[in-house]
């Protein structure tokens, strides 16, 4: 269903009920609600790092940050061939970003900027919207420390949206609408905040690897 002027309000009363919006291209200008059947999240104790990823950790100078650069993580989502990233998202992800809702999670190799992930949070939800890859294993990277430290901040869902096949190697599931909005209104019931904890270094991304695998 198509729908006219969306406000960052908006998008929040529909995040909270699992919805969300989408357009079809970068410059359709008109958006649509979408409410999979069947939904991906990421468990926050079940992210797989594999072998050659904790040698990619272990070698590199891997290190994350938050909200470090917000615009240019959310230009990288946008720059690609197909995007539903369009002005209007453009401009209320900017805005839920000014009122502590929408963060971005950037990973750097040797200090140069390597990947990252932006998404929305309302209470312990975080709904993760887009992420990008510069680099060998910068968007795995930036999953590896984002679900690391949403489980360090209290969070209870981590919702990926849609489930791909390079999120189920990384350890998301697909849980049924019903599973998920019962785990989401308990989720936003919690009081998490993103800010609350430091960003995770790498050592602690590696133990913490290996005290559940």
């Amino acid at each position: 269903m198509s729908l006219g002027a969306v406000s960052p309000q908006l998008m929040l009363h529909a995040y909270a009920q699992g919805i969300f919006p989408m357009a079809e291209t970068a410059t359709d200008p008109e958006l649509f609600w979408v409410d999979p059947k069947r939904r991906g999240v990421f468990p926050l104790d079940g992210f797989h790092l594999s072998r050659s990823m904790r040698r990619f950790v272990q070698h590199h100078a891997i290190t994350a940050t938050l909200n470090a650069d917000f615009e240019t993580v959310l230009f990288h989502c946008a720059d690609r061939e197909e995007t539903w990233i369009n002005p209007s998202l453009h401009t209320n992800y900017t805005e839920l970003y000014a009122l502590g809702h929408c963060h971005s999670f950037e990973v750097w190799r040797d200090g140069a900027l390597l990947g990252g992930v932006f998404g929305l949070t309302i209470g312990g939800a975080f709904f993760g919207e887009s992420m990008f890859s510069l680099g060998t294993n910068g968007s795995k990277s930036a999953l590896a420390f984002l679900t690391r430290h949403l489980k360090n901040c209290g969070f209870a869902l981590f919702d990926t949206q849609f489930i791909t096949d390079h999120l189920q190697s990384l350890g998301a599931v697909e849980i049924s609408r019903a599973a998920y909005r019962s785990q989401l209104a308990e989720a936003i019931t919690v009081p998490a905040s993103i800010t609350s904890q430091p960003v995770p270094d790498a050592q602690s991304i590696l133990q913490r690897n290996a005290q559940t695998s």
